[in-house]
């Protein structure tokens, strides 16, 4: 069995992550899913949450991921998402004024509830994963 697996983020925009990993971590539907080298293959729905990956050097990688699907392979991990930003490309200060802003609309009765929610969650999806990054030496597990 390899030590590591090929890890690809794909938005619709562009190619985001092309990287080896030793262990990831993807925000599925239904929880948090963990995959090492030589995992079942599978596919699975994303929610809006942190995927965290470590390289073979160690070092660990947060990307805020906001809805849409992975396939797992047993050597590699394609992840087709939505919305997708590395924790380095995260700006906090727009991402919480787009909270707020998501917020005060679901104080007008005819908001859509449903985008309002989508919005105060994704913003607080990057918020986390920015906020994580910075002390992302502290998590590390040697």
């Amino acid at each position: 069995m390899a030590d590591t697996i090929q890890l690809e983020i794909v938005t619709p925009e562009r190619l985001l992550v092309s990287d080896q990993a030793t262990e990831l971590q993807i925000p599925g539907t239904s929880g948090y899913l963990g995959v090492l080298p030589g995992h079942a293959p599978l596919i699975t729905e994303l929610r809006s949450g942190e995927l965290s990956y470590r390289r073979p050097d160690g070092n660990i990688q947060r990307l805020a991921i906001h809805w849409g699907f992975a396939e797992v392979l047993p050597d590699k991990v394609t992840v087709l998402a939505e919305r997708a930003e590395k924790a380095t490309e995260i700006d906090v200060g727009v991402a919480k004024r787009q909270q707020q802003m998501a917020e005060e609309q679901l104080k007008n009765p005819d908001a859509n509830r449903e985008e309002a929610l989508r919005l105060i969650e994704r913003a607080k999806t990057r918020i986390e994963v920015a906020g994580r990054h910075d002390n992302s030496l502290l998590n590390m597990i040697p």
